[in-house]
């Protein structure tokens, strides 16, 4: 997991969530890095990784196909 590339990040981490479960469904094995401070929740943010090879693809998803307003 060293090399994989942080496609996705976000404070909240519903929206990293459903990012996370668009990428799976469309066959990418995503994951979750959780960099909040334990002690002050208010800092820090989640990321979502994926493979290298699988990097482009998983931005494209992200920015076609999932919304937040």
């Amino acid at each position: 997991m060293n090399n994989w590339s942080i496609v996705f990040e976000s404070t909240h981490l519903h929206k990293v969530e459903i990012v996370k479960d668009v990428l799976f469904d469309r066959g990418l094995e995503p994951v979750i890095v959780n960099k909040k401070d334990t002690a002050y929740n208010i800092f820090g943010q989640y990321e979502v990784h994926v493979a290298p090879e699988h990097a482009v693809r998983a931005i494209r998803i992200i920015e076609n196909d999932i919304k937040f307003k």
